[in-house]
């Protein structure tokens, strides 16, 4: 990805590092000249960087947000970015994967929007950029699945939407306060899925192909720069226009 975006002296926060977009993610901030702080569940990152510290952390809890907030001290930009999906069917759905769904996805984001959000009330500047789903949008279509046990839960999709939620929520809560808050919505990321869904998937998107990490994390650069100085409460869908033969 080529430097679009002057990341120079921001100190951006990651949440869920280690997973695929986690990992994109941080390669292309610290193209563009980002002080990255990469956090996970897992004691060591999977992406190593003179630019780049990495803490353990877990979202679900309050007590470790606030333990590695201390050694992290203030941010510049907080990216929302773990996330957890459950793709049994919902006839099988069970209480702890419901309750998962909700600490990870939601409880996760409120409590580290909180926490991070301090330093930046007291400076009046901050931006806090939230990763949604095109499920939150939309309702799956299970009839693109098959067999390829990778069905798009209720929960997952629920929860998404929350976060969609929140984002608007709290860009109206802390707008007096100069910081900006926005989500963006990947459509379905290339992982090397089965080539029946990839099939039946690219057959609902308009631009013919699965999104690509860049694509996702392009538009994180942007809302992250000075560049994006005016844009707050929004979901941007970043889906190749899936969303549109729904």
């Amino acid at each position: 990805m080529s430097n679009l975006y002057d990341l120079k002296n921001k100190k951006i926060l990651i949440t869920g590092a280690n997973g695929q977009l986690g990992k994109a993610l941080a390669v292309a901030l610290l193209k563009n000249g980002a002080t990255v702080i990469a956090t996970d569940l897992q004691a060591e990152s999977e992406t190593t960087h003179p630019q780049m510290t990495y803490f353990q952390m877990d979202i679900t809890s309050k007590q470790s947000i606030e333990a590695a907030a201390k050694k992290i001290g203030e941010v510049d930009v907080l990216i929302n970015n773990a996330g957890i999906g459950i793709f049994t069917p919902f006839e099988q759905r069970t209480e702890p994967e419901i309750d998962q769904a909700m600490d990870v996805n939601l409880k996760g984001t409120i409590l580290c929007t909180k926490i991070f959000s301090q330093k930046m009330l007291e400076r009046e500047k901050g931006k806090i950029i939230n990763i949604g789903s095109i499920y939150g949008v939309v309702a799956a279509d299970k009839k693109i699945y098959g067999d390829s046990g990778r069905n798009s839960s209720e929960i997952y999709g629920a929860t998404k939407a929350g976060v969609i939620h929140l984002t608007k929520y709290f860009a109206a809560y802390l707008g007096e306060y100069n910081i900006q808050v926005n989500a963006v919505s990947p459509g379905g990321i290339f992982n090397e899925q089965k080539p029946e869904f990839v099939d039946n998937y690219i057959r609902k998107t308009p631009l013919g192909r699965m999104a690509e990490t860049s694509d996702v994390s392009g538009v994180i650069c942007f809302l992250a720069s000075d560049d994006a100085g005016y844009i707050t409460g929004q979901n941007i869908t970043v889906d190749g226009g899936f969303n549109l033969n729904q």
